[in-house]
């Protein structure tokens, strides 16, 4: 098995099961569990666009299988992409291998030819792979049609946008991990300055926790407000 790659490569511990609210992404959970519990599915492709939580959901599967005993690697493509896909090497060992953002890496010939060989190894050991990317696989600008072909063998799942009820309990629930309370004014409130584009909103967050920490300071809607808008 490859040494576990050192952060910010590796897993980010923080991104749990626990810390994802699943909403409208039920579905995809559920299934991610079964895996993280080398059962269920044997190839899952995760799409969706940024923000929508396929980096949290790879790293909490790995997690959660290392805690049932399980062997599993996560490769962050937009990370790794440039290391050459020698970093892939001996990943067949793992019983749970997580690809992230896998069109990070498309159309690059050899990438492309690691991934599909390494699909393969994990097939016939009977491992389970998971791949997440901003595409389906039709629509993937793959420039090798064997690995397309095979990423399209598997369960496809799409990460939808959250809506306004599963945007008010995210930011909530991390809060919550940041050691804030967020009143449902004050999520609403926020949710109404940003049109509920949840990374701008993750990053507006941590802003103000470092303000509320240095203000000592609870959220309110009056203190947000001083603080965002001119």
């Amino acid at each position: 098995m490859p040494q576990q790659l050192p952060l910010p490569l590796g897993l980010n511990p923080e991104l749990s099961f626990a810390q994802f609210w699943p909403g409208s992404q039920l579905e995809v959970v559920e299934h991610l569990q079964k895996i993280a519990e080398d059962q269920g599915e044997t190839l899952i492709l995760i799409w969706g666009s940024r923000g929508y939580g396929k980096t949290h959901l790879l790293n909490a599967c790995c997690s959660e299988a290392a805690a049932h005993g399980h062997t599993a690697a996560y490769f962050p493509m937009r990370l790794l992409g440039e290391h050459g896909p020698q970093v892939l090497e001996g990943a067949d060992a793992c019983s749970i291998v997580c690809i992230d953002d896998v069109d990070a890496v498309g159309g690059d010939p050899d990438w492309e030819l690691s991934l599909f060989h390494l699909f393969n190894r994990l097939r016939d050991a009977g491992h389970r792979l998971v791949i997440s990317a901003s595409l389906p696989p039709p629509q993937m600008k793959l420039s090798l049609p064997d690995l397309a072909s095979r990423l399209a063998w598997g369960l496809t799942l799409q990460l939808h946008r959250p809506d306004e009820d599963d945007t008010r309990h995210i930011l909530q629930m991390k809060s919550r991990s940041l050691g804030l309370e967020m009143p449902d004014a004050v999520a609403r409130f926020l949710m109404n300055r940003t049109q509920r584009d949840l990374p701008a909103l993750i990053i507006l967050l941590e802003r103000l926790d470092r303000a509320s920490l240095a203000a000592q300071r609870r959220l309110t809607v009056p203190f947000v407000k001083g603080l965002i808008e001119p």
